[in-house]
């Protein structure tokens, strides 16, 4: 007969319940955030279930790129799978880790105002951050006229060497970050290779492996989802509100970073005015975030501004206006109908400490009353025309951006 059966060959029986561990991980996730106690409206909550969502891309995406064996680079965090008040200045990559291996960071310095390495040692859980063993930016690393490096990282060796950086004890990832200034600067190149693998190829995913990556998943998006709902509450909803802390390094963050941090609250006709000195700093940069820990749309709003983006007035302060109406100057930055948020400036690539007075201080007023308190407001002054072409700058550099 031409017409072959299949009832006399064998079968393969699935493995029960696979992708259960995801799936109970989703239902508990869900149930967290219905019942958020910051949640206050319909957008609240619809932008916890989104955040959830992409959540849920990120895992399903790490778990199938990760390559303990051949390591790549991947996106840590982007505007689709936003988490841990992400840096709208900042691109971040990482690589997963063994101290056993040895491994090749090869790239270009593009033109970007800084390049940052962390080799991180456990995970994020929700009482604790991963130790930060070695974390230093590209002025520890030789490049040449070109910009062009390579830097190995491995276990101890005898050798001194200014191109080879130790892995502590339980190194398990490798994350890098690229910070922009004028969103019209050009990001670098940067790839990784284990000396010891390359130029084989990683053994394909069986099925046994398959069921694993559904149970790390699982694993994963629990913690994710648990470790930053409570981020805010160890470092931020301690503070009273409508203040900010003096600067201060960066709990979990890099060797030459400083924040000020702290949560709003604001009514429809109030503004909150804030006035920080421009720093030397090469890095400065100012940002709101949801509760839900992530940073507010950045690429159509201007939720953020940094030292290359804001009007510095003529006695080198800077003064940004947070409201949601539009106060029609250029430092305006968007709660995007927020009533609550979090607050958090960033100085980076610092030789020194951020003092006190070089922090940022607060002040909540009418929104009626924002022109009486800026003494500089002619040179802060912009129309609809001017803020429709500085929100385009921000679409088309951002786009850019991402296609580079």
């Amino acid at each position: 007969m031409s017409g072959a059966t299949t009832e006399n060959q064998p079968g393969v029986t699935p493995p029960p319940d696979v992708t259960r561990p995801l799936t109970d991980a989703i239902a508990e996730a869900e149930k967290l955030i219905a019942s958020a106690e910051f949640v206050e409206s319909e957008q609240d909550l619809a932008e916890g279930y989104d955040y959830l969502a992409g959540s849920i891309a990120a895992i399903v995406q790490l778990v199938r790129s990760r390559q303990k064996s051949h390591p790549n680079f991947i996106t840590s965090t982007g505007p689709m799978t936003k988490m841990g008040l992400d840096n709208p200045d900042t691109l971040y990559y990482h690589a997963d880790l063994e101290p056993t291996g040895t491994y090749i960071v090869r790239g270009r310095r593009g033109g970007t105002v800084d390049l940052s390495f962390q080799v991180l040692t456990g995970d994020y859980t929700p009482s604790s951050v991963p130790g930060g063993d070695d974390a230093f930016d590209d002025r520890r690393i030789p490049i040449d006229a070109d910009g062009n490096f390579e830097i190995t990282f491995g276990p101890p060796i005898d050798a001194e060497r200014a191109d080879y950086f130790t892995l502590a004890e339980g190194a398990s990832m490798l994350s890098v970050r690229e910070v922009y200034g004028d969103w019209d600067q050009r990001k670098g190149t940067i790839s990784i290779e284990r000396i010891d693998t390359a130029g084989t190829a990683p053994d394909e995913p069986d099925l046994a492996r398959v069921t694993r990556r559904y149970a790390t998943a699982g694993k994963m998006l629990a913690s994710r989802i648990n470790t930053w709902f409570n981020f805010p509450k160890w470092f931020y909803l301690d503070e009273p509100v409508n203040t900010f802390t003096p600067p201060r390094l960066t709990p979990g963050g890099l060797a030459t970073q400083y924040s000020s941090v702290g949560h709003y609250r604001l009514a429809d006709d109030e503004a909150m005015i804030i006035t920080v000195p421009r720093s030397d700093a090469p890095y400065q940069g100012f940002q709101l975030g949801s509760m839900w820990y992530i940073s507010l749309d950045y690429v159509n709003h201007q939720t953020s501004l940094n030292s290359a983006q804001a009007q510095v007035d003529p006695d080198g302060m800077i003064r940004m206006v947070v409201s949601r109406r539009n106060p029609g100057v250029a430092n305006w930055i968007e709660t995007t109908g927020r009533t609550t948020g979090i607050m958090q400036f960033r100085w980076q690539r610092t030789d020194e400490p951020i003092a006190p007075d070089q922090g940022p201080s607060a002040q909540v007023i009418d929104i009626g009353d924002v022109a009486q308190h800026l003494p500089y407001l002619s040179d802060n002054v912009i129309d609809e025309a001017g803020w429709s072409t500085r929100i385009a700058g921000r679409q088309r550099a951002f786009a850019e951006r991402m296609l580079l």
